[in-house]
């Protein structure tokens, strides 16, 4: 396998284009990556096109890539239509990154367009839903229910409910789970909620862009306990992309500002019990073993924080802090800019926003700003190393797809 860089990012800000079409983003989102990286279109010799809700909205479901791309004389080329649910954009990533690397090709494009928002926003809340098992979704939501009725009987419980994705009950009921195992707390969610929204008011690209304190976020709307607004990814659309390449091909750019790919994985869930190994565990250990790595070896992360419970999880399983102790580990400042290892200095998913298929590529985009050290406010000192960590649907007790990324600062 040959040595891959990514030499181009582009990313719109994420927000409610309620008056902008998927086709209309995509040339956003292309016209930026492909001013940063200096190529022409003509120089793409493959593309991978990440988008889940299209179809949904719009009846476009199949050859979205050439759709979107082909007007933009994006063509002739292998595109790619990638549908992985929120891992849409990493999984695009990751499958460019498996182009290049076995020589099929010396460049190719990842691109993640979204666009959720919408006038109604029932039909918004229940596109999530095709992101689990539909035939048995009530029953997925019962058994956590069930599970956190044995674990926290002193918590009331929330029943599935109207105004809020699907996704909101199911990590609410794990970090109900959560808080009844190892004694986390609803003020630590706030810490790390608050911690995303400091960050992501540094942002330009973010959806949202104003800081909350931990009393603010705790005392925002609830959604399913012990969830409130804050704490959860918005509705949003946008799109995001990135330009991979091998390293022959990077020889010819003298003025290119690479990033190297140190590991690319990606993987499914599989059937456990709620204490069994998670699929973070599993797709990490691959990540590090082939970046030759360990969690202590990183200066940030980008992780998949649909909600602030997700960030807790993620920091636990990826092997950041011990299991059990994500929480008392935010609480110490250690994830914040200025800590030992700053998560989602972007805001995550929770600010920065979640426009399903673009939110991989987001975390693409802003690991390689930090390691090329174009992060402005919010740049992390001696960036060197970054993770990210992105994860898609769900069926049981964890993610349907992940992919995780290791990339390398060059210069």
């Amino acid at each position: 396998m040959r040595d891959v860089y990514v030499i181009g990012i582009g990313m719109i800000r994420f927000g409610k284009y309620l008056d902008t079409t998927i086709k209309d983003l995509t040339a956003q989102t292309l016209n930026a990556v492909m001013e940063d990286s200096g190529l022409k279109v003509a120089d793409l010799e493959a593309a991978y096109f990440a988008n889940s809700f299209w179809g949904m909205f719009e009846n476009q479901h199949s050859i979205r890539g050439q759709v979107a791309l082909r007007p933009l004389g994006v063509q002739g080329i292998p595109i790619v239509n990638v549908e992985n649910a929120c891992a849409g954009g990493s999984t695009a990533f990751h499958m460019a990154y498996l182009d290049i690397a076995s020589g099929a090709h010396e460049v190719a494009l990842a691109i993640g367009v979204e666009k959720i928002s919408h006038e109604n926003k029932t039909l918004s809340l229940k596109s999530y839903a095709s992101c689990i098992d539909v035939g048995n979704a009530q029953e997925q939501i019962n058994n956590l229910l069930k599970l956190n009725k044995l674990f926290s009987p002193q918590i009331a419980l929330d029943e599935p409910g109207q105004g809020r994705s699907i996704f909101m009950d199911i990590y609410a009921a794990v970090a109900r789970w959560h808080m009844a195992k190892f004694g986390s707390n609803q003020k630590q969610l706030a810490v790390i909620s608050a911690k995303n929204h400091f960050h992501s008011s540094l942002n330009p690209l973010a959806q949202f862009q104003k800081s909350m304190t931990v009393e603010e976020v705790l005392a925002d709307q609830p959604v399913s306990y012990p969830l409130t607004r804050a704490m959860c990814a918005p509705v949003g659309d946008g799109g995001a992309a990135a330009i991979l390449c091998s390293g022959d091909f990077l020889k010819k750019l003298p003025g290119a500002r690479p990033v190297k790919i140190l590991a690319s994985v990606l993987g499914s869930g599989k059937d456990r019990p709620i204490e069994g190994e998670d699929i973070g565990e599993r797709l990490s250990k691959r990540a590090y073993n082939i970046a030759g790595l360990g969690p202590k070896d990183f200066n940030l992360a980008e992780l998949h924080d649909a909600t602030a419970f997700g960030e807790l999880h993620q920091l636990e399983v990826l092997g950041f802090c011990s299991l059990g102790e994500g929480g008392i580990f935010s609480e110490t400042g250690a994830t914040k800019l200025g800590g030992s290892i700053p998560i989602n200095t972007s805001g995550g998913l929770e600010s920065r926003g979640h426009p399903i298929g673009a939110s991989g590529l987001a975390q693409i985009h802003e690991i390689v700003t930090q390691l090329r050290g174009e992060a402005g406010a919010r740049q992390v000192e001696r960036a060197r190393i970054g993770l990210t960590e992105n994860g898609g649907g769900n069926l049981g007790y964890e993610e349907a797809a992940m992919s995780i990324h290791i990339l390398e600062k060059t210069k």
